[in-house]
């Protein structure tokens, strides 16, 4: 079988590394480029690299469609709990601000300490939460409830 002779321009990291491993395999540098190339341009080997680059892929959309997903939960929590504030907090009179700006600190505080619990725990409320709203596990009446809960705070 004859074989085309190629001169290449390799760079040198690559042409030590190439007569280090043909010392080492005791073959040849050119099986080694050989088998290389075969490796390289054998269409099977693409389309593994193809299906593998698919998974990988497909793996990052779902990461990012449940990072998305949790992130609207976040969001619709938050502006559902200010409506909700800003709808049943009252004025505090001036006589009593300090004393509310007291008992403001205490709590975020307290908040503080029970976010780090439960973050500590590696409990997701997020997620809980996804999880009770996925469409196959809630039923028509547990919908119409939320549904009419979220009505009350507007």
């Amino acid at each position: 079988m004859s074989r085309a002779r190629l001169n290449l321009f390799i760079e040198p990291e690559h042409a030590r590394r190439l007569d280090q491993l043909a010392a080492m395999k005791n073959v040849s540098k050119s099986s080694i480029v050989a088998v290389a190339l075969a490796s390289w341009l054998a269409p099977e080997a693409g389309d593994q690299r193809e299906v593998a680059i698919t998974k990988r892929l497909d793996r990052l959309s779902r990461q990012f469609e449940k990072l998305e997903r949790d992130q609207v939960i976040l969001i619709e929590a938050l502006a559902l709990y200010v409506r909700y504030f800003l709808t049943v907090s009252t004025p505090v009179p001036e006589a009593h601000q300090e004393a509310a700006r007291a008992q403001g600190r205490a709590r975020y505080t307290q908040f503080i300490e029970q976010l780090g619990r439960h973050l500590m725990r590696g409990h997701s409320l997020v997620e809980t939460v996804g999880e009770q709203i996925q469409p196959d596990t809630s039923t028509d009446a547990e919908i119409g409830t939320t549904a009419g809960a979220a009505e009350d705070l507007s």
